[in-house]
């Protein structure tokens, strides 16, 4: 499995409408809060055409893509972290997801009631905002109690730094840039701090979703563009009825019904352009047995953990990495060429992979 995404929101914002959209899976939507109890799980594809010209080259018979898993969870309340609207459940799983989508309404439509009594982006960002920073000072609480009791340098260490996580997120700072974070800690600290899943430390980017007349004049879409950029978080613009509506046609289809509203890609695509800048994906391939696959990385990871990815005896008995790139290979349209120039190189367990690279994992176990 590749990466996750939770799409958040308050009820009746969208969020299970543009889950279908993305996914193509009928998840039920009524006008009411807490449709959704139980989150709906879509795993999508990502389309890459790339694939289509290594498939050509190379004469594999098939391809499969990498994926990305999308997981719908239910709107989110005042007083979630409390357990209103049975938020703590939800919350949970806001805490297993790689990264966070939250879906802000845009769109004013009497019929379709909104939890607060009006259309207000950025009020309904605070609340949930407020619901998540809440829930995650309630779990560094229990963890600093826990923790003072422990009576050893290692552990008077850690405690301060949850002290300083605390002191944010109690003075209103929910950002918590984590790469600086981790610089700070060593391997067993930033675990434990991974073990924790704070919702404050997950990436996040917004969907804006909008009437299908309001792409280009849209009254709430200002003030949230700047909101965002303040929080130096990007922003998709969707019409999430519209998508939905236009999933029974074929892909040109809809691409032809988006392009008279100015819109140049589906909103899968454009969501998943974004998961994978916010979460810093790139996508590697491998051919074993002929077998075109492609695979979700984090960028900057060794080539002895994109192994592990595909099985854990790559990872366990990891001799070498063939490796070639996309492009090289592109350039001179066939694998004997690439040979015989020394386009193939061996690389070794440090090699950092890179986007777009071939990998032909070399093992022993």
């Amino acid at each position: 499995m590749g990466f996750s995404i939770g799409i958040i929101g308050l009820p009746n914002v969208g969020k299970t409408t543009i889950f279908n959209a993305i996914t193509a899976v009928c998840a039920e939507a009524s006008n009411y809060p807490f449709c959704t109890i139980e989150p709906n799980i879509g795993v999508v594809p990502v389309r890459d055409d790339r694939l289509d010209r290594i498939k050509e080259i190379i004469k594999t018979e098939s391809y499969l893509p990498t994926t990305i898993k999308f997981i719908d969870i239910a709107g989110l309340v005042r007083g979630a972290n409390k357990g209103e609207g049975l938020g703590n459940k939800f919350l949970s799983h806001i805490r297993e997801v790689d990264g966070i989508a939250h879906v802000v309404r845009c769109f004013d439509l009497p019929e379709v009631v909104h939890v607060e009594g009006s259309v207000d982006p950025i009020r309904d960002i605070e609340v949930i905002k407020t619901e998540l920073v809440l829930s995650d000072i309630e779990i560094l609480d229990k963890r600093i109690e826990k923790l003072a009791k422990v009576n050893t340098p290692s552990s008077k260490k850690f405690l301060e730094v949850l002290k300083k996580l605390l002191e944010n997120l109690n003075t209103g700072i929910s950002i918590v840039e984590k790469d600086k974070l981790f610089a700070t800690l060593n391997d067993d600290e930033k675990s434990q701090i991974e073990e924790l899943n704070l919702i404050s430390l997950k990436p996040m980017f917004y969907i804006a979703n909008v009437s299908e007349t309001e792409f280009k004049e849209n009254k709430y879409l200002p003030k949230l563009l700047e909101y965002a950029e303040k929080e130096s978080k990007d922003v998709v613009i969707i019409s999430g009825k519209l998508e939905e509506e236009i999933t029974q046609f074929e892909e040109s289809e809809r691409l032809s019904i988006l392009n008279e509203y100015g819109i140049e890609k589906e909103a899968i695509d454009r969501i998943i352009i974004k998961g994978y800048k916010m979460l810093d994906l790139i996508t590697f391939f491998t051919t074993a047995r002929r077998e075109l696959k492609a695979w979700t990385l984090k960028r900057g990871e060794k080539a002895i953990k994109a192994a592990g990815k595909i099985h854990t005896d790559m990872e366990r008995g990891f001799i070498r990495a063939e490796v070639i790139h996309y492009d090289d290979l592109i350039k001179v349209g066939s694998e004997l060429k690439a040979r015989e120039m020394g386009l193939y190189r061996l690389e070794g367990k440090d090699y950092e992979i890179q986007d777009g690279d071939i990998v032909y994992f070399r093992f022993k176990v």
